[in-house]
């Protein structure tokens, strides 16, 4: 029931081909390159991954292809969105190699109040499936929901949770959230860490009291972004701040509005560094204009992983 998530987890692309379809072989490819820059685990059929486009079973096929590419342990997204489905969709991941679970809110979380019972139950079902379980705190502008701290307190407390993602993209939040999760005794126990989904504030997710970072923009700039933690963790302040600073301003531009372009952005800058052939996404998601990669090369530029030469 361990997994250790001390540190940076990329949610990974999934490249396409031009007609929609996964593109195992460029799959292939991109795993082993992120595998080597240091991350700690990486995340499969995730938001950034397009999990929410896909089949059960292509989700199913990706996950095995990334568990033969790479020696990581891999997260897996569960999205329900009811009961009975996401048991079924946790015992399939286990049994081709998920390591935990992060899991999605789903639609019936977004009545207002929230019972308790609800998102209670519902993980509680998935945990008797065995695998650590990831909570999941999204803002509801994109689609998820920022828990009360009563009913994440009843969450945390499920065998079997292991960290929460907090993705509500507001310092202020996330910083009372951290706060009352450091209250706890499982926290202090060493069962339980935060995790922070806030791509807008990556190194100061840090600062304010996460162990690692399950976050999109982990999918490029990977090496950058696990030095930046561990010089952090190292006392080296300066030089955590400087990765941090070059990190923040590729992330900036990479999840500008609309933020649903940024699945686009990162594949297309995974383009322009030579890790994929193509960007293709599956519709309805839309490719980005011209201009829009213009401003994504100047910044690739600008952080030092582009030459000037690279830019036409």
């Amino acid at each position: 029931m361990t997994v250790d998530l001390n540190g940076l987890i990329p949610a990974i692309v999934l490249p396409m081909r031009e007609n929609g379809d996964p593109d195992e072989r460029q799959l292939r490819r991109y795993v082993r390159w992120v595998s080597e820059q240091g991350p700690i685990a990486l995340a499969v059929n995730v938001d950034t991954g397009e999990g929410p486009h896909l089949t059960h079973q292509e989700k199913m096929r990706v996950l095995e292809v990334v568990k033969e590419e790479t020696h990581l342990p891999c997260v897996a997204g569960v999205a329900g969105p009811f009961t009975a489905q996401a048991v079924r969709q946790a015992h399939d991941f286990k049994s081709v190699g998920a390591d935990a679970l992060l899991m999605f809110p789903i639609p019936a979380y977004l009545s207002s109040p929230l019972n308790p019972e609800i998102p209670l139950r519902y993980h509680q079902a998935v945990a008797e499936v065995g695998l650590p379980l990831i909570l999941f705190q999204l803002q509801p502008a994109l689609g998820g929901v920022n828990f009360d701290a009563d009913t994440l307190r009843q969450l945390i407390g499920i065998d079997g949770v292991v960290a929460l993602k907090e993705a509500s993209f507001d310092a202020r939040r996330y910083l009372d959230t951290v706060r009352m999760v450091q209250s706890l005794p499982k926290y202090h126990s060493g069962e339980f860490i935060m995790l922070t989904g806030n791509d807008n504030f990556i190194l100061e997710s840090f600062m304010l009291g996460c162990a690692g970072a399950l976050i999109g923009f982990g999918a490029i700039m990977t090496r950058e972004q696990a030095r930046m933690i561990d010089a952090w963790r190292s006392g080296k302040i300066n030089e955590a701040r400087e990765l941090g600073a070059r990190v923040q301003r590729l992330a900036d531009v990479v999840f500008a509005a609309p933020v649903a372009h940024y699945r686009a952005r990162l594949k297309e800058g995974l383009v322009m560094l030579g890790v994929l052939d193509h960007a293709h996404v599956r519709p309805p998601l839309l490719s980005i204009s011209d201009q829009e990669k213009q401003r994504l090369r100047e910044t690739l530029v600008e952080v030092g992983l582009l030459m000037d030469g690279e830019l036409a």
